[in-house]
């Protein structure tokens, strides 16, 4: 064999191995967003359970509330009917766009305040609204780094090989910019 062939195999072996690396770190990368999102999901189906209990303590106290009530049964509506992750996303801010404003209204209503089981409700559902918080800004920063590797070189040539596309951040939608404006209708004192 001459020292040319053996020169050839041996950049193109390189080059096959250094590629099956580059694929290798995508796929573990693309894998962290997945694990990432799997994470916020679950909170986001504790929240989703929660939500129906919410909701019946507060129809006993806040008999002029039934928008800001509905509002909250259809948001979270919305969020099980949505199948992908910007979907999701987005209704995921509505119903806490919702669960924000109920709150704000229930501070209208001092007998629901002082119910035991609306402040372990509003505790465990703010917990869970901060996890959701915190797991987004983990969510972001996998994507952002699955991102980046898509548009760097060498990366970018395995990415576009393997057909791999960029995902979408979580940002913050219009609403979550907008102050609460709340407006309680009928509060006795």
């Amino acid at each position: 064999m001459s020292t040319f062939l053996l020169v050839a195999l041996a950049v193109a072996l390189l080059a096959g191995c250094g590629a099956l690396v580059l694929y290798n770190g995508l796929v573990a990368a693309r894998q962290e967003c997945n694990r990432a999102w799997a994470n916020i999901d679950v909170l986001l189906k504790q929240r989703h359970d929660e939500l129906p209990r919410l909701v019946d303590v507060c129809k006993a106290y806040m008999t002029y509330e039934r928008e800001t009530l509905e509002a909250v049964v259809a948001a979270r509506a919305r969020l099980s009917e949505a199948r992908t992750v910007p979907a999701q996303a987005r209704a995921s801010e509505g119903v806490s766009g919702a669960v924000r404003h109920l709150f704000a209204v229930a501070e209208g209503y001092p007998d629901l305040k002082a119910n035991e089981s609306f402040v372990k409700l509003q505790g465990r559902i703010t917990d869970l609204e901060n996890q959701i918080a915190d797991r987004r800004e983990l969510y972001n920063a996998a994507v952002t780094d699955w991102n980046t590797r898509l548009d760097q070189v060498p990366d970018m040539f395995v990415a576009r090989a393997a057909k791999m596309a960029p995902r979408d951040l979580w940002r913050a939608s219009d609403s979550e910019r907008e102050a609460l404006r709340v407006e309680v209708v009928g509060v006795r004192s």
